[in-house]
């Protein structure tokens, strides 16, 4: 099979279509004849030599992916050879066939499309983990997003509209913030042109819950601007890995800040929130409630110009490769 493969760490002319093994099924995975695949940051991390795959999983890029069950590895029940399936991946998304935990799929919701159901399994696992596992979103709380206009972000929005919570976006064109509000957000913020803190307090007093993707460089910032008892999520690192906290604003707004990824996680940890994604998620997308938000999609020849897209952040919602 041919799989996107990175020779050497750099640029997005770094990534190869090549030839390389076929993957197999084993114990309790299944195996996918890829039909699309999205791409994610992570992904140019680890294409820059920055983010290596955990122990075990396909040296390839790619998070995530849609397509048809190729074949069954011993143990796996509940699935057949044929079924149309997205997956969260630990790798190898980036290729023609990927072998998955079976754990780790599933079933392409009624009225999405093989090739945009690649767009769902990383971003509704991550915003679903954090934002209600972790979080505790409830309704009537704000939830305050950075990257309102990105996959993760897109989802949010959606997601905690649909459970009755105020959402706050911050984003950097006026576009990318039409869009959010298209989507269902209350309050957006030109991060270029406001300051969040007074925009989010100004309007809800604070936020109950944070989505970060910043890290370092938000982290005072989203410390004042949380709310008593709220609770900041720390997803992304874009912003810098090392800041200053003062922990009496902390102590004295009794909130709790949480830091999680989830690539690296333990199969049955994994297991369990595609699980919960089917159970709240998949309902709402089809119901229509919530969609999938795809800005383009692009032959899997032309990943380096995937890559330079979200490098660029001229995106909104996902940017999926097709094989």
């Amino acid at each position: 099979m041919h799989a996107i493969t990175i020779p050497e760490p750099g640029g997005p002319e770094a990534l190869v279509w090549a030839e390389v093994p076929d993957p197999v099924p084993a114990e309790g995975e299944v195996l996918i004849d890829v039909a699309a695949a999205a791409v994610n940051r992570a992904d140019l991390l680890q294409r820059q030599g920055f983010y290596d795959p955990p122990p075990g999983a396909p040296p390839y890029p790619g998070l995530e992916c849609s397509g048809r069950i190729a074949a069954l590895g011993p143990g796996v029940t509940g699935w057949a050879v044929g079924d149309e399936v997205c997956a969260l991946l630990a790798g190898g998304g980036y290729a023609e066939r990927v072998a998955v935990p079976a754990g780790q799929l599933l079933p392409v919701p009624k009225g999405v499309d093989l090739v945009t159901a690649a767009a769902l399994p990383e971003v509704t696992a991550t915003v679903w983990s954090n934002v209600f596992m972790v979080a505790h979103l409830r309704p009537d709380e704000t939830l305050l997003v950075h990257g309102g206009s990105s996959g993760i972000g897109t989802m949010a929005i959606q997601l905690a509209k649909a459970v009755g919570a105020q959402v706050a976006v911050t984003a950097g064109t006026d576009a990318k913030l039409a869009r959010c509000r298209e989507l269902g957000a209350d309050l957006t913020i030109n991060y270029r042109e406001q300051d969040f803190v007074e925009a989010v307090r100004g309007t809800y007093g604070g936020a109950d819950v944070i989505l970060d993707i910043m890290g370092a460089k938000y982290l005072e910032r989203n410390v004042d601007v949380l709310a008593a008892n709220g609770r900041l999520v720390i997803i992304g690192l874009q912003g810098g890995v090392k800041a200053e906290l003062n922990l009496g604003k902390l102590l004295a707004k009794r909130a709790a800040i949480a830091a999680t990824s989830l690539r690296g996680r333990p199969l049955d940890e994994k297991a369990a929130i595609v699980a919960a994604v089917r159970e709240h998620v998949w309902p709402l997308i089809e119901a229509g409630t919530v969609r999938p938000v795809v800005d383009r999609t692009l032959p899997m020849s032309e990943a380096a110009e995937a890559h330079r897209v979200l490098e660029a952040s001229d995106h909104i919602g996902k940017v999926l490769l097709t094989v």
